[in-house]
């Protein structure tokens, strides 16, 4: 643990814009992160509906601190693929999967990208997204990007989960400038109308630095 901490808090320093947090996720946020690993969208441990095997979609797992949760929710079918851009992330993750028992239990079944969300193929090909990306550090343009790319790849019926540190643009908005507040503005918007009448659950986690809440979304078309 202390390891991964050094690594985050080194890449914090280095490259704010993509790393968004001084400190890795908790394990209560990792855990509500992966609510729909262990269950099914209805809220049941498993479901006559869902596949035998599922695709799995972590997107920026950092140093693995919601990776460690979900390898150890994983069923024993479910294939996970990791995508990173950060090269010492990276090299991290690679480490845990080759060294770390729980990560070596499922390190036939996961693939790690190195690279860019955009560069990710295909569509409809994730039963479950989950999301570490601090969208709140982007510009718009990037934020409804990420968005459109995360309903592209989800298949219907999948959930999509992702985490806001709680009142952050609030908060952000007291202490940046009009440009600032703007794009502020524009973030939320884009969020607003991803969850208006999607959002199938949201998980309140306090203990977390800072707090955060966990959003939890189904697609029901695709992105236009």
């Amino acid at each position: 643990m202390l390891r991964e901490h050094r690594v985050f808090l080194r890449q914090f320093f280095r490259q704010y814009h993509t790393t968004g947090s001084v400190l890795p996720s908790s394990r209560a946020l990792a855990r509500a992160l992966c609510r729909y690993v262990r269950t099914s969208p209805n809220g049941s441990s498993s479901s006559a509906s869902e596949p035998a095997r599922r695709e799995i979609l972590e997107v920026g797992p950092g140093t693995g601190a919601v990776t460690a949760s979900l390898v150890t929710q994983m069923k024993p079918d479910d294939r996970l693929t990791l995508v990173e851009l950060n090269d010492e992330f990276v090299r991290h993750m690679q480490t845990r999967l080759a060294t770390e028992p729980a990560f070596q239990k499922v390190a036939d079944r996961t693939t790690v990208f190195h690279k860019r969300l955009e560069e990710v193929p295909g569509e409809h090909c994730y039963d479950v997204i989950i999301s570490g990306l601090p969208l709140n550090n982007f510009e718009v343009h990037e934020v409804e990007q990420i968005l459109g790319i995360f309903q592209r790849l989800l298949k219907p019926g999948g959930t999509l989960s992702f985490f806001e540190y709680i009142a952050i643009r609030k908060a952000k908005s007291l202490v940046t400038s009009k440009t600032g507040r703007a794009r502020l503005r524009g973030i939320g918007a884009a969020l607003d109308r991803v969850l208006n009448g999607r959002e199938i659950k949201r998980d309140w986690v306090w203990p977390n630095v800072p707090p955060a809440w966990v959003h939890h979304v189904q697609f029901a078309s695709v992105a236009a």
